[in-house]
């Protein structure tokens, strides 16, 4: 015993321990993983792990040796009240439907799905035809999270107690992330501490022997680990109180920075995928930097010590934050002054006394209320807001090093060079598109709709924006949308490009497809002018106006020509006809010797007075009109015209877009397909 104290006094035993460790991850991350599942297989006997409904949609995570991600629309009410009644977690289900892969990333930047799940073991996704339970649930674990489950009626008591944040919605989420305070809804150190010092305080009340008190607490919180769904975030916060308990008990007087060290190695010997989960680089960067800086932060005055923590986790964060969601916000130090002692000191534990005492949800849903509104309030200050261009990632690493050293230097050495040369560098990063001028267009891929982006010497044109599909689900009387395209593509797309605003956001024409996201638009990111098309303005411009009068935003519309930044931008398309589709903008206009023309959903009838009325021979990029539809993109159009690359911005649908004669017209250009592509992007 003595021998093996003295050696777990050696920092060094620690740190070689750390890069053997560190090693077997990268041999372990560059083996190819594979699925123990066919393809072709059709037929599963698989046990339920966790699943969640929303309105008609079942989303099913369904376990064998390896994970399927299910998906099943009910029929009937009846369907569903029978499966919320019969279908328990840990009940096997014999399951028929069909496997596909999860789609690639089509748009730079973006969040890679695929990526995200094969980091997660997730190979494939599973249609579910057809379900059939063969046999109840036998595990204990799955006893335990079907009793929660069935105390929980609340969709914060999922997040605090479970670890399941998917019952949020996609706007707050948002708003959390903005705010830069998403870290507090990952169960992880801060929430493994609060609910570890609540069981010692309840041992201590009983007294229990000092070495029992640990273990039982040490016991409590591996079963809690493994209800809530093992996420590495938590990992960590129990593995780390474990190894402090041990240090205390058998008095081995390691180190807590070497504690954080042994508990960080045995992490990623269980999983060294779990480097890419972003809950978890919070954690451990976070728990890190005020370990390293405890003497710092040590404080009489509460709000002090706290304003420190705050600052201190801020610092730390930015390189995730800047790589994950392209912008720092500047509130964050404030927020989480706000924030952390509200999620910490009285949501969380009231989560915990709901779960024991439901008619405390009462004043639980007045704080979750209170807590969505400020965040989403204090998300719309957009002033403080800093938007980054995506870089490579070697350029967040030197940013992470270079942050511990600022905090290392003027912590302790007292000196401020290091900080003020980090400080330069996220000011560059920050305004490298004014710094560094460019053009280029982008097709953006939206799905079934249109939206393109003009990026000219720092200014910036957003033609079209396009929109939300819906479908109707007559059994359930409800309309039932898709994600706002705005706000998970777009959006971060701008942001990924180093966007900061929309100087124009023009609008082709009134379909939903082209415009249906433009209130969202307006709503989550600062828009300056808006140049609607010729004609009367429909019900969803109608909708628009209103939003841009209590906004101040310049309208604009039926104008002949734009300049920006020394280009001019021509709409050739400025009569009035009876429909949307011929009333559409056509935009054509010249950068660095190339031509482009974006056609809107301009009909065969537009084409014709516009060959009429112009020269627009050899266009280089052409936006073909109504998405490849037959209605467009004559014979004598496109020979005049003859373009070099001919763009279709197009998705799933109905109606046999892009036409197979339209592809024969187009032919000698070279053609590119959002839905096949992806977004598309030219360098000007």
């Amino acid at each position: 015993m003595l021998r093996l104290r003295k050696i777990l006094l050696s920092n060094y035993f620690f740190i070689i321990i750390l890069i053997i460790v560190l090693s077997l991850s990268l041999i372990r991350l560059s083996i190819k993983r594979y699925s123990i599942f066919n393809e072709k297989e059709n037929v599963f006997n698989l046990i339920v792990d966790k699943y969640s409904i929303d309105e008609d949609k079942l989303i099913i995570y369904l376990r064998d040796k390896e994970t399927l991600i299910g998906t099943y629309y009910f029929k009937t009410k009846q369907e569903q009240i029978y499966f919320k009644n019969n279908i328990k977690l840990g009940d096997i289900l014999k399951v028929e439907g069909s496997l596909s892969k999860p789609s690639i990333n089509k748009t730079d930047n973006l969040f890679n799905y695929k990526e995200y799940l094969y980091n997660k073991k997730i190979f494939y996704l599973l249609e579910i035809d057809k379900y059939k339970k063969i046999s109840n649930n036998k595990n204990i674990i799955y006893t335990i999270k079907n009793i929660i489950r069935n105390r929980i009626n609340n969709r914060y008591l999922y997040t605090f107690i479970l670890g399941d944040k998917s019952y949020l919605s996609t706007d707050v989420i948002t708003s959390y992330q903005e705010n830069g305070i998403s870290h507090l809804f990952a169960i992880s150190g801060m929430h493994i501490s609060l609910l570890s010092g609540i069981i010692l305080k309840l041992l201590n009340k009983l007294k229990i022997e000092e070495n029992k008190k640990y273990y039982i607490t040490i016991v409590f919180l591996l079963i809690y680990l493994l209800i809530a769904d093992t996420s590495p975030s938590i990992i960590r916060g129990v593995l780390f109180f474990i190894l402090f308990s041990l240090n205390n008990i058998y008095y081995f007087y390691i180190k807590p920075y070497n504690l954080f060290i042994l508990a960080l190695s045995i992490t990623f010997l269980i999983n060294p995928f779990y480097i890419y989960d972003i809950g978890f680089q919070y954690s451990f960067l976070i728990s890190l930097s005020l370990l390293l800086t405890s003497n710092y932060l040590i404080s009489k005055n509460y709000i002090i010590s706290l304003l420190k923590v705050s600052l201190i986790s801020t610092i730390i964060s930015i390189p995730i934050q800047i790589k994950n969601f392209y912008q720092i916000n500047l509130l964050c130090i404030i927020n989480n002054l706000i924030f952390v002692p509200l999620i910490s000191l009285i949501i969380f534990p009231l989560s915990l006394l709901v779960l024991l005492f439901p008619p405390l949800e009462l004043i639980y849903n007045l704080l979750i209320n209170i807590l969505e509104k400020l965040s989403i309030f204090i998300s719309h200050i957009n002033i403080f807001k800093l938007v980054f261009i995506k870089l490579p990632d070697i350029f967040y690493l030197i940013y992470l090093i270079l942050i511990i050293l600022s905090l290392y230097y003027l912590l302790i050495k007292k000196k401020k060079l290091i900080l003020i040369i980090t400080i330069l560098l996220l000011l560059i990063h920050c305004n490298y598109n004014f710094l560094i001028p460019n053009k280029y267009i982008d097709f953006i891929d939206v799905g079934q709709g249109d939206s393109t982006l003009i990026h000219i010497n720092n200014k910036n044109i957003l033609v079209d924006t396009g929109g939300r599909i819906t479908y109707q689900n007559k059994e359930f009387n409800n309309r039932i949308k898709t994600t706002s395209i705005v706000s998970t593509r777009t959006i971060p797309l701008l942001k990924s490009l180093g966007i900061k605003r929309i100087d124009y956001l023009i609008l082709t024409h009134g379909d939903k497809d082209h415009m249906g996201e433009s209130i969202n638009l307006i709503n989550n990111y600062k828009v300056k002018n808006i140049i609607f098309n010729c004609g009367e303005y429909n019900y969803l411009e109608n909708e628009l106006l209103k939003e841009i009068n209590n906004k101040n935003i310049k309208n604009y519309s039926c104008i002949n020509e734009l300049k920006v930044h020394k280009n001019t931008l021509y709409f050739l398309q400025t009569k009035i006809y009876d429909n949307e589709n011929d009333n559409s903008n056509v935009i054509y206009t010249e950068v660095n010797n190339k031509k482009i023309l974006l056609m809107g959903d301009a009909s065969i009838k537009t084409e014709k007075e516009i060959l009429k009325e112009y020269d627009i021979e050899n266009i280089d990029i052409l936006k073909v009109g109504h998405h490849g539809s037959k209605t467009s993109s004559s014979k004598d159009f496109i020979s005049v015209t003859n373009p070099k690359y001919s763009i279709i911005s197009v998705g799933k649908n109905k109606y046999g877009h892009p036409n197979k004669e339209v592809l024969e017209t187009l032919s000698k250009s070279k053609i590119y397909r959002t839905d096949k592509e992806g977004s598309i992007i030219f360098n000007l």
